[in-house]
């Protein structure tokens, strides 16, 4: 019998496990969204330098996704979350502490190596104890941790406003700690399955289920860069101030915590297409909608529906990748480390690109390319339905 065929949900502890430690790494990701605005006055930062600061996190987690994977395939997800937890506490603690922008960024750049690792250690742990037919449920469930991770995110670059960078960030190093500390104490997890011969993984790029599942990871990442870095600013010239941009980052992925898990469960029993082309629809008007608003409550409730419309593509895209990793012989610890990269270069690409295109021509062009970009893909899948494979 396949060890696919013989897994049950994965234990408790390690579900509670992983949604710690991957709500750990975006709270402090998401941390410097209320920091941006005086960050900028403070360092005299252009919007593209801002979005070169937001993107170094990505840019880590591009660099680290095929070491990431790599690592998690052969050390096993135990090492991985280990390598992950210790690079995150440290670049944080240089974060809290440095008033260098090169620095800063090589901070972000740091943490973002780190959380690749604490992505594909946790996930390809969770997806090696659940059923393929249960997997959309569980990736959704350690995903609404992530987001929830990035609603407390907000709250937490408020607090280091108010009381400085150094004593907020430099807790980081307590909880990795106690982390790593509660990540010993898990059982062994099952050993993946090895790949089948001939199934290198470049060759698997060419599989369109595997590059399909890559795009539709990268989507909702460009356009949720783009929000990410011009949210906080055109807030900011909108009159809030640092709590009232936390507060609108914190009510928007508190809103996305709550839809995540249940999007995972109907991909599991209606498919991955279902959620993924209502996103696509959702995440299209959205975007267009981010330079109407004048007021700053306006402005906030527009990012909260992007958030929104954004957050149904997690989910299935990551399961529809997994599913094609197993139809394809791909080892699971190589389809994350595809997730991890396709999910940085979107940041990558939505965070530095928006912002040097919003310094050039206004905050509307970079959102009207990121709506483009989710209509153009809404029409493929909608002319040409995509073959996947079943969970």
């Amino acid at each position: 019998m396949s060890l696919s065929r013989r897994r049950k949900a994965p234990p408790t502890p390690l579900f509670l496990v992983a949604g710690a430690v991957v709500f750990f790494d975006t709270m402090f990701y998401s941390a410097v969204a209320p920091l941006l605005p005086s960050l900028t006055r403070e360092l005299h930062l252009s919007k593209a330098s801002a979005g070169v600061l937001t993107a170094a996190y990505a840019t880590g987690t591009l660099v680290g996704s095929l070491p990431g994977g790599v690592i998690a395939e052969r050390a096993g997800p135990r090492v991985t979350l280990y390598t992950g937890l210790a690079l995150m506490g440290t670049s944080s603690l240089a974060f809290g502490l440095l008033d260098n922008v090169v620095l800063l960024d090589a901070a972000r750049f740091v943490q973002g190596l780190g959380g690749a690792c604490t992505w594909a250690g946790s996930m390809l742990w969770l997806i090696l104890e659940a059923p393929p037919a249960r997997r959309g449920g569980a990736i959704g469930g350690v995903l609404a941790a992530g987001i929830a991770g990035a609603l407390f995110g907000p709250v937490v670059g408020t607090i280091a406003h108010a009381v400085g960078r150094g004593p907020v960030f430099s807790a980081v190093v307590v909880v990795a700690g106690a982390l790593a500390t509660r990540v010993a104490l898990l059982p062994q997890p099952p050993k993946p399955e090895r790949r089948r011969a001939g199934t290198s993984l470049i060759g698997q790029l060419r599989q369109p289920a595997i590059v399909l599942g890559m795009w539709l990871v990268a989507v909702p990442a460009v356009a949720s860069g783009a929000v990410n870095v011009l949210g906080p600013l055109r807030l900011g010239r909108l009159g809030a101030g640092a709590a009232g941009i936390g507060a609108t980052f914190l009510v928007a992925a508190a809103v996305e915590a709550a839809v995540s898990p249940l999007v995972g469960r109907l991909s599991d029993r209606r498919g991955r297409m279902l959620p993924l082309r209502t996103g696509l629809g959702a995440a299209t008007v959205a975007l267009l909608l981010f330079t109407l608003p004048q007021t700053a409550p306006l402005l906030a409730v527009v990012i909260a529906l992007e958030y929104v419309a954004l957050g149904t593509f997690w989910a299935p895209a990551m399961a529809m990748l997994s599913d094609a990793a197993d139809s394809h012989g791909m080892s699971q610890g190589y389809a994350l480390a595809l997730i991890n990269f396709a999910w940085a270069a979107g940041q990558i690409a939505g965070a530095a690109g928006g912002g040097a295109i919003a310094k050039a021509a206004g905050d509307g062009l970079p959102f009207a390319l990121a709506a483009a970009l989710c209509a153009v893909t809404l029409a493929g899948l909608l002319v040409r339905p995509a073959a996947t494979p079943a969970p």
